[in-house]
């Protein structure tokens, strides 16, 4: 399964959807996962930590809306990555 983790875009929100722990679990069982470039910085996850994992760093989050099949977020998507969503795929958040 193709996993996405775009950073998160609401204000004052730094969270990021999977820790780089999270991301070695599910790479170590086949999953791909693409993370966005520096979308845990604000969580003290860096991008060596997701490559180290297993992730692949991602520059765009329609690029991650686009090859994933599942999205993993914090929050809510916002209006610019509702229009993202793509038919059948499935969204991973907190409401």
């Amino acid at each position: 399964m193709r996993i996405g983790v775009p950073k998160e875009i609401k204000p004052q929100e730094n969270r990021i959807g999977l820790t780089p722990e999270s991301v070695k679990v599910l790479t170590s069982n086949g999953h791909k996962v693409l993370v966005q470039n520096n979308g845990g910085f604000e969580a003290g996850f860096y991008n060596n930590q997701y490559i180290k994992a297993g992730a692949t760093i991602v520059d765009k989050a329609g690029d991650i809306f686009n090859d994933s099949e599942v999205i993993v977020k914090v929050k809510e998507p916002l209006s610019n990555e509702i229009k993202m969503i793509k038919e059948n795929q499935i969204i991973f958040t907190y409401l």
